[in-house]
């Protein structure tokens, strides 16, 4: 599929948002706004589904346990899933409570102007982020969006800056606890599977600890994270659920720890049968985390969907609400066709435009296999649950691209250690090679047949020689993806709130 056909595909499903948009808000005087927004809020939720949705399944995808086609299926099915299921039926309409709607002075169509410019704005960027192929996080996008709007409608005085340092301090705290969190589970891979001798029998005790272990975390994860928004409805249907507004921790631990074990009761059985039909390697045993990812991957994209689905129809939401109701609430309810905006626009923009990213977390920052793409998928649900319960603000995006890091990097720090053995075998090499070398220089043209011989010879040797310098020079991640990656974060908020605020004048020149 060409990219023109993907853009003609991606501006239809705009155009019928819009469309619809307009057969329900009528002749109403001020219609056109909710045309405008419904617009702007499948464009955004679009751009999610092509950016962020590349963390849940790149690294399955990068390790081979997906192919592009299987992740982005699985990934549309859950996204959408989520978000229609368990994304809510109120929302915010301010963003983490970046900025006090107060300050609109009571101006429905001033908060209108802001929210719709704040929409545009995030997509926007993080439409440009994703043809960069830097993977960012779309919660800061909007955040920005709504900073830059709310600023030009209401001035500085109307930010809340407590919240902005908040969000920039997540920058550091996002991607070292995901980064933290991988490398140590990627280390007990190495460290009780792969280093001792046999690695087949302690693969048979170890993995499905590991597998229940990542249970208990995505059940935790999900609970708290996928089902918060429609957790008063389940506690009506399912009355012996505590009574509470929202899933705690503690809740959310009872549901994991009860995962785990029925887990490890159904996989070391399974797990003990493909054992004892493995040889003991490295590639064999990576088999055995195939199943464990491909269930990661729609998990988290479940809870993306319930979660960020948000991050698309808030603003539209909070559009729908001034225009309807012709003021400014602190939370709006969510019609039923703006939710099927954010879950379906996410799916089509990850199906039309989320391989670029994909490839990128999957394959372009470090290389992945199953083992180290277990540890990635474990660290974004454990440094979720973690940083949400000590009220450290994070994003998933940061945190799973940092896991990601913090694998390759531990891969340099293990190698570092065979270094002295590497430059040993370099020299013993490059003696080869120099020996070869004067041996071919004192060969006559009398005895064209070992000349050859030792031409040939001479040739490979270079060759080893060569490959062994570039093992020596080589870094497991690649160090000019991770500078692009690190300055389209700290860009992300200013660069959406410079844009939200040049959309805001426009707009509201257009309006009066």
């Amino acid at each position: 599929m060409n990219n023109t056909f993907k853009i003609i595909l991606g501006a239809g499903f705009a155009v019928a948002v819009a469309f619809y948009a307009n057969s329900i808000i009528g002749q109403s005087t001020h219609g056109g706004f909710l045309v405008l927004a419904g617009l702007f809020g499948a464009y955004m939720a679009m751009n999610i589904g092509a950016n962020d949705v590349a963390n849940n399944v790149g690294p399955a995808v990068g390790s081979g346990a997906l192919t592009i086609g299987g992740a982005v299926i699985i990934a549309s099915i859950f996204e959408a899933g989520g978000a229609l299921i368990a994304g809510g039926d109120v929302v915010g309409t301010i963003k983490k409570g970046i900025i006090d709607p107060a300050a609109f002075g009571g101006d429905p169509m001033t908060f209108v102007y802001a929210m719709s410019a704040a929409l545009l704005a995030a997509a926007l960027w993080l439409n440009l982020a994703t043809w960069l192929k830097a993977p960012v996080s779309t919660t800061h996008s909007i955040v920005g969006g709504v900073l830059g709007g709310g600023i030009a409608a209401g001035g500085f005085a109307i930010v809340s800056w407590g919240t902005m340092g908040k969000i920039a301090a997540s920058w550091v705290i996002s991607p070292v606890l995901g980064g933290v969190i991988a490398a140590i589970f990627l280390y007990i891979i190495k460290s009780q599977i792969l280093y001792k001798e046999d690695k087949l029998a302690a693969a048979k005790k170890i993995v499905p600890i590991l597998v229940s272990i990542m249970a208990a975390a995505f059940l935790t994860y999900l609970t708290l994270k996928g089902l918060k928004h429609v957790w008063k409805d389940l506690t009506h249907i399912l009355s012996f659920l505590p009574q509470t507004k929202k899933p705690t921790i503690g809740i959310a631990l009872i549901f994991g720890v009860i995962g785990a074990v029925v887990t490890y009761i159904v996989v070391k059985p399974k797990i003990a049968s493909k054992v004892s039909a493995m040889v003991d390697s490295r590639e064999d045993i990576n088999l055995l985390f195939t199943i464990p990812l491909i269930f990661a991957a729609a998990m988290l994209s479940f809870a993306h969907g319930a979660n960020d689905v948000a991050n698309a129809v808030g603003p539209l939401a909070a559009v729908n609400d001034a225009l309807v109701n012709l003021s400014i609430s602190k939370k709006a309810a969510i019609p039923l066709w703006v939710m099927i905006t954010g879950g379906l626009g996410i799916s089509i923009g990850l199906a039309l435009f989320g391989p670029r990213l994909i490839k990128t977390v999957g394959s372009e920052i470090t290389e992945l296999d199953q083992m180290r793409a277990f540890s990635i998928m474990m660290a974004a649900a454990i440094t979720v649950v973690i940083a949400s319960q000590l009220g450290l603000p994070v994003s998933s995006t940061h945190i799973a691209v940092g896991a990601i890091f913090g694998v390759g990097f531990l891969r340099e720090w293990l190698d570092s250690k065979k270094m002295d053995e590497k430059q040993a075998r370099l020299h013993t090499e490059t003696e080869k090679q120099r020996s070869l070398k004067a041996e071919l220089d004192a060969c006559t043209n009398e005895n064209p047949a070992k000349k050859l011989e030792l031409i040939e010879a001479h040739k490979r040797q270079k060759k080893k020689v060569k490959s062994l310098k570039r093992t020596l020079r080589e870094n497991y991640v690649k160090r000019g993806m991770v500078k692009k990656i690190i300055a389209a974060w700290v860009i992300t908020v200013p660069a959406a709130a410079m844009l939200s605020a040049i959309i805001f004048y426009v707009i509201k020149g257009f309006a009066v």
